[in-house]
C-alpha cells in the first residue's frame, strides 16, 4: 500500500475521527487569533499615547517572543485551567498578542504629528482624531501584525496536543511513534494540512492587507526604491 492511499483509508476510517480533529485544530486557532486581535489592538492604542508604557510594553512583548512556546503551553496546565482547549488557546493567544501589539504602537507614533495637528485645528476631540484619523492610518500596519500572528499561531497549534487540547496535533504526536510499524501516513494526515492552512493564512491575510492599505501608500512604497536607490547614485557621483 503506498503512503496516498494509506492517507486515504486513515481519513476515511470513522474510527480516526479526522473532521472532529480538524475542527477543533480550526477552533483553537479562530479563537486564538480573535482574542489576540482584540486583547492587543485596544492596548496598543493605549500604550502609544505614552513613550514611557510603549517603550515597556515594547519590551515586554520582545521578551515574551523570546521564550519558548512549549513553555507557554506547559506554564498554562499549572493554573486552575488544567489541561485541554482552554489553556492551549490562552498559550496561543499569549504568542499572538505581541506582533500585535508591537505593530500597533509603531504604528501610532509613526504617525506624523501634523496630521494629528491638522485633525485637533478641525474640531474634533482627542478620541474623534485617534477613531476618524490615526486608526485608519494605521490598518495597514496593524493588518501586517496580525498576519504575522496568525500565522504562528496556526504553525504553532499542533504543539497543543501536548497538553490534551486535540486537533491535528494528535496525529502528528501519535504517528511520530508509530511510523516504523505502519509508516508516515498517520504524520502526514496532520502534517499537510497544517501547512496548507499556514500558507492559506499567510497569503490571504497578505491579500487581505494589500486590500486595507490606501492606492497612495501602496503607489508610495513602489516609488521608495527606485528614489533611495537614485539618492545613493547621487551620493556615489558626488564623491567621486
Amino acid at each position: 500500500m503506498n503512503t496516498i492511499s494509506a492517507i486515504q483509508q486513515f481519513i476515511q476510517n470513522p474510527y480516526n475521527d479526522y473532521g472532529g480533529h480538524m475542527q477543533t485544530f480550526l477552533i483553537i486557532c479562530l479563537l486564538a487569533i480573535v482574542w489576540s486581535v482584540v486583547i492587543a489592538v485596544p492596548l496598543g492604542v493605549l500604550a502609544a499615547q505614552n513613550r514611557r508604557i510603549a517603550f515597556l510594553a515594547t519590551n515586554i512583548s520582545g521578551l515574551g517572543r523570546a521564550i519558548p512556546t512549549i513553555a507557554f503551553f506547559g506554564f498554562a496546565t499549572t493554573t486552575a485551567l488544567g489541561i485541554g482547549i482552554k489553556p492551549a488557546v490562552i498559550a496561543l493567544i499569549v504568542l499572538g498578542i505581541p506582533p500585535i501589539l508591537l505593530n500597533t504602537i509603531a504604528g501610532l507614533q509613526g504617525i506624523d504629528p501634523a496630521v494629528t495637528d491638522a485633525a485637533r485645528g478641525m474640531g474634533m476631540t482627542p478620541v474623534q482624531a485617534l477613531l476618524r484619523v490615526q486608526l485608519p492610518l494605521v490598518v495597514p500596519v496593524v493588518a501586517a501584525g496580525v498576519r504575522t500572528s496568525a500565522v504562528q499561531i496556526v504553525a504553532t497549534a499542533p504543539l497543543a496536543a501536548i497538553i490534551g487540547a486535540g486537533g491535528l496535533g494528535d496525529y502528528i504526536l501519535g504517528g511520530i511513534g508509530l511510523v516504523s510499524l505502519i509508516g508516515p501516513a498517520e504524520v502526514l494526515v496532520g502534517v499537510i494540512p497544517v501547512i496548507a492552512l499556514a500558507l492559506l493564512t499567510e497569503y490571504g491575510l497578505a491579500a487581505l492587507q494589500r486590500a486595507l492599505t490606501p492606492v497612495a501608500l501602496r503607489q508610495s512604497a513602489q516609488r521608495a526604491p527606485v528614489g533611495a536607490a537614485s539618492a545613493q547614485n547621487g551620493k556615489g557621483v558626488m564623491a567621486a
